[in-house]
């Protein structure tokens, strides 16, 4: 099947290439309850982990995908003692407006990026390849309007090799998804 954005051999329906997914994503492409988008509507595309880095990617898999595409970064809010992990789903173009919008929305007194060991044993997902999809169901997962209102939206698969396509409202019917105007600054 032909992919509906970027320059790729094949896009393969997820729910018919679950081995090339990290556990936590392919269970949750299996028992996906996305509302109005059906599970195949997600597409896994192959892609060349040397070709990670966003400039050489779009150089390789196409120019549009630079305006399509979406970074998934796992962050930590504290407050009192206590430590609350979420997603931020964001624009690959703009960057996640950590101490304002993510510290506001989870109520903390300070917000960082989590720690690259938490990130990874938290979600069983490896480091650059971070998806929303398939994270653990109580966490809050926010993303950006901007991401909800494209066509698809191309974002991490789990492994730095390989990338989900997904229709971006999809990313709003996501467990303990909330919609954010301004998560996302330029």
């Amino acid at each position: 099947m032909r992919a509906p954005i970027g320059d790729f051999d094949t896009a393969t329906p997820a729910p018919d290439c679950l081995d090339e997914l990290t556990a936590p994503v392919a269970d949750a492409v299996r028992h996906w309850q996305g509302g109005g988008v059906p599970a195949d509507r997600i597409l896994y595309v192959d892609t060349d982990p040397r070709w990670a880095d966003t400039a050489v990617f779009v150089e390789h898999y196409g120019r549009d995908l630079l305006e399509r595409s979406a970074n998934c970064v796992v962050v930590a809010g504290k407050r009192g003692g206590e430590t609350t992990l979420a997603a931020c789903v964001v624009l690959s173009t703009t960057r996640v407006d950590v101490n304002g919008v993510v510290r506001r929305q989870l109520g903390a007194r300070k917000a960082s990026f989590a720690a690259m060991d938490t990130a990874t044993g938290e979600t069983g997902m490896e480091y650059g390849g971070i998806t929303p999809v398939g994270l653990p169901s109580d966490w809050p997962v926010l993303v950006d309007a901007a991401v909800v209102d494209l066509p698809y939206v191309l974002v991490g698969s789990g492994r730095r090799r390989g990338k989900l396509l997904v229709p971006g409202k999809a990313f709003a019917e996501l467990p303990g998804a909330v919609v954010l105007e301004g998560l996302g600054v330029a």
